[in-house]
């Protein structure tokens, strides 16, 4: 007898765990932010950026807020992220959060400015206060 009332209270507080799991994930993904770098073939300031912030990217604190999505402007022409305006130059560099455009880096000059402009985008993304699982 209390066999059978211990495994319908695990079945019933192992589903209630995974249904409270599913709905933090979905939460996790509905904020999921990204900052998406539009580009082309030849373009030889994506090549520059490739060489200078590239390798280091995905290292960063801001990798881990705005992962990096490479989209190439010459094989995908509408990749219907909820821009604020068509993209015309590369490399721009556009984040993403909740389906909609937060701001844009057009163009790349050097390492310093753009960690500096993605620095100044990313503050407007607002990081979900820690859940307690208490």
């Amino acid at each position: 007898m209390y066999h059978g009332m211990i495994g319908k209270m695990l079945k019933s507080t192992l589903i209630g765990a995974i249904l409270l799991g599913a709905a933090q994930l979905s939460a996790v993904a509905a904020h999921a932010a990204e900052l998406v770098m539009f580009e082309r073939d030849g373009c030889v300031w994506c090549a520059r950026w490739d060489r200078d912030v590239g390798p280091i990217y995905p290292k960063t604190d801001e990798a881990k807020l705005l992962p990096l999505r490479r989209i190439n402007i010459d094989h995908n022409k509408d990749p219907a992220l909820g821009l604020a305006s068509p993209v015309r130059f590369t490399p721009t560099f556009v984040v993403i959060d909740q389906g909609r455009e937060v701001g844009r880096i057009t163009g790349y000059i050097n390492d310093d400015a753009f960690w500096g402009l993605l620095g100044a985008l990313a503050a407007k993304i607002a990081p979900q206060p820690p859940r307690s699982h208490i």
